[in-house]
């Protein structure tokens, strides 16, 4: 083809697509999907073409106290849609004030051992940020070993590797005893609600897959600080087990709720992650396992990382609103459950979405991040903000740049995670005063 015939071809490609952008609707609803059209303005750059990411510095450094100002959050409220309520916070009070029982309970940690609960979302699954909470109490305050884990782990876990064996032979989770998840679909839960504290159950019994009522873990400490000095096995009573260096063999018809590598004083910190879930779901499990957990074990800080699932598929406030809301009855309810412990709640970091091929934060994030604020200090537990700490609206666009977050905007890489949780934990011992 000779040359003029190629530049031809791309004119009046060129030109049809140009009519295009003149002649058809920016935007065309298709059911519940929305296809949009380039205009003419947008082509040539001399428009916008949508709503952009709010424009924010990071203070990766400096902005680490979750109790700051925001400076950003405003920006988003006004300009999203439907309009968000305003939210009046108090900004003055340190909300560590009400980590008084746990900052207490450290002084006895020299002769028992003094234990932290970290729930959460997918953000801390393979023991992300719990492991630098970890570090920085058992660094100041001892304590051996990376805490409760399932008998199985379908996620790997950077702390301690995981291995299930039966009839001597390696098994993938799923072939071994059948779990139940109070997080998990409703084929998968139980009418009873005895998961046990970490919210999941592993069932021995021959009626599932031969040979899980004899089964063998494996559980190797992947990292210095993951050494322990001694295993514990939550379970019926008719499990029966027996330990030899990082192995453990258990026999019997029953529940498993979780296993243990510790030391007998200093801090403990379990990492219990919970993939999907919004945070609602304490309720539904047993009262008494929770109680006799909580007090024989000495729980001392039970904290709770939840509400990023619900911002990439609301946009109403009044549903953000009734979720924070049922965060309070979680709440309330784990005190009833743990009246003598102290209560963390981490709120979401920033999130990310594309709107018309430009990256975003999600317009509802800061109006949750402020209700969770109240919710907090009006039931007098303690608050850290992801949120503020990164920077506010925008930030995450900033993390993903530096390599601190994925692809998709919402979660942190193991770098970002590392930052996170170094932040909370020395957000949590600068709250001591000697």
């Amino acid at each position: 083809m000779r040359p003029n015939h190629v530049l031809l071809f791309i004119a009046a490609c060129l030109l049809c697509l140009g009519l295009l952008c003149i002649l058809l609707p920016h935007r065309v609803e298709v059911g519940t999907r929305t296809l949009r059209w380039p205009t003419l303005g947008e082509v040539f750059g001399n428009q916008e073409s949508g709503v952009r990411s709010q424009d924010s510095e990071i203070f990766l450094d400096s902005l680490s106290d979750a109790d700051s100002p925001e400076s950003m959050d405003t920006l988003v409220a006004e300009r999203a849609k439907p309009e968000i309520p305003r939210v009046s916070v108090d900004s003055v009070t340190d909300s560590r004030v009400f980590l008084g029982a746990f900052y207490a309970s450290l002084a006895e940690s020299g002769q028992k051992v003094v234990r932290v609960v970290h729930y959460g979302d997918s953000q801390i699954e393979e023991d992300r940020m719990s492991q630098q909470i970890r570090e920085a109490l058992q660094n100041r305050y001892g304590g051996q070993g990376c805490g409760l884990m399932p008998l199985a782990q379908t996620i790997p876990n950077k702390t301690v590797k995981q291995q299930l064996r039966m009839n001597n032979r390696p098994v993938q989770p799923a072939q071994g005893p059948r779990r139940y998840l109070v997080y998990g679909p409703k084929h998968d839960q139980r009418s009873d609600g005895r998961y046990g504290v970490m919210g999941q159950v592993a069932m021995m019994n021959d009626s599932l897959v031969r040979g899980s009522e004899e089964l063998t873990a494996i559980c190797t400490p992947l990292i210095p600080t993951a050494q322990y000095r001694r295993w514990r096995v939550f379970a019926d009573t008719s499990i029966h087990y027996s330990f030899a260096g990082d192995t453990v063999r258990l026999s019997g018809h029953g529940a498993v709720y979780g296993l243990s590598q510790e030391s007998e004083t200093g801090v403990i910190v379990d990492n219990i992650p919970m993939r999907g879930c919004l945070g609602l779901v304490f309720t539904k499990m047993d009262r008494g396992q929770l109680e006799r957990f909580y007090r024989e074990q000495n729980v001392k800080l039970i904290i709770m990382q939840f509400g990023g699932n619900a911002i990439p598929f609301n946009e109403n406030p009044g549903t953000i609103s009734g979720i924070v809301k049922g965060l309070r009855q979680q709440v309330q309810y784990i005190r009833e459950c743990a009246p003598d412990a102290s209560i963390l709640f981490i709120g979401p970091s920033d999130m990310a979405r594309q709107v018309d091929g430009e990256w975003e934060s999600y317009p509802m994030i800061p109006y949750m991040d402020r209700l969770l604020r109240k919710m907090a200090l009006e039931e007098q537990i303690a608050y850290f903000s992801l949120f503020r700490w990164m920077g506010g609206s925008g930030s995450m666009l900033r993390w993903r740049e530096i390599g601190l977050a994925g692809e998709d905007g919402v979660h942190f890489y193991r770098g970002g995670a590392r930052k996170a949780g170094n932040a909370v934990g020395e957000w949590i011992l600068e709250g001591i005063t000697e």
